[in-house]
């Protein structure tokens, strides 16, 4: 099977975790074990989030009293895909010996009339109180949002619209490569290879990236074992099998479940015959069969 694997950006980093370099290894090390699963006898594209890195880095580069002004948020991208990529790469060698393995640095075309440029929703980074948000907002003119009881930065989520590098990544994993892929969603192009401003959606670029490849299966992994019936209530409960047209229509949360659950909705209306699963990490293997997770197929 060819499979594009989606790691959400907490699988690397969790709420409250102090964002060490030790800490995000120990995380890749988790995420791999799963990863190699998937990997035997497959064809495996990994994907990855990068909002907790990105929105960190974005942070030391405003405080740098070095720099006359920060590094846009194209730039971090670029960090980001390199400093997450390595870790991989460096951990699926270890647990992969003799497969080759390599992170293509990834830049995903967007348009400069998106209308997420007027209106900025995806969280980066980490959680402030009002207080510090607001002394953000006055000194860098970030916007923040709240999420939860606290505040977060949000920025521009434009739709991926091409991937750049997507002939090469085709050839690579057709030369029995695997490869990692589209991290943080790839660095945002205007289409004449400048930076843009934002952080692309992972779980949409994720299933750009399974359509274009024609995968088989594009799994989207995060914390949680499944898309629940009912979310936040006592009712809730697990779904095991949907239609696209049945997900579109459940209330999910924009800021988590929603964006995995429209990405595994694109790639099933498009690749009819493949599927797309939504579930826990720690149960990567058994998504394929079936044993976990929610199972998005065309009827």
């Amino acid at each position: 099977m060819r499979i594009v694997a989606a790691l959400g950006g907490n699988a690397l980093l969790r709420r409250g975790e102090r964002p060490d370099a030790a800490v995000q290894v120990a995380r890749v090390r988790e995420a791999v074990r799963g990863l190699a699963a998937l990997a035997g006898g497959n064809e495996l594209i990994v994907t990855h989030g990068n909002g907790p890195q990105v929105g960190l880095l974005a942070v030391e580069s405003a405080a740098d009293p070095a720099l006359s002004a920060p590094y846009p948020l194209d730039v971090l991208g670029a960090e980001t895909q390199g400093m997450i990529g390595y870790w991989l790469a460096r951990e699926l060698r270890r647990a992969l010996p003799g497969r080759e393995i390599v992170a293509v640095l990834t830049e995903t075309v967007v348009r400069l009339d998106d209308p997420a440029f007027r209106a900025p929703a995806k969280f980066v980074g980490r959680t402030y109180g009002a207080a510090e948000a607001g002394r953000l907002r006055a000194e860098h003119g970030w916007t923040l949002r709240r999420d939860g009881a606290d505040w977060r930065r949000v920025v521009p989520s434009p739709e991926p619209r091409d991937i750049v590098e997507l002939p090469t990544i085709a050839r690579l994993v057709g030369e029995g490569c695997l490869v990692i892929a589209a991290g943080g969603g790839g660095v945002p192009t205007g289409g004449d290879h400048r930076g843009v401003e934002a952080v692309v959606d992972k779980d949409l670029a994720a299933a750009l990236l399974a359509t274009r490849l024609k995968a088989d299966a594009l799994l989207l992994l995060t914390d949680v074992p499944a898309v629940m019936q009912d979310h936040g209530t006592a009712r809730a409960r697990p779904i095991r099998g949907i239609t696209p047209a049945g997900l579109r229509r459940l209330p999910l949360p924009a800021g988590s479940m929603g964006p995995k659950a429209e990405a595994a909705r694109r790639f099933a209306e498009h690749r009819r015959g493949s599927v797309a699963v939504i579930g826990a990490l720690a149960d990567a293997p058994a998504l394929l069969s079936g044993a976990a997770g929610t199972r998005v197929e065309a009827a």
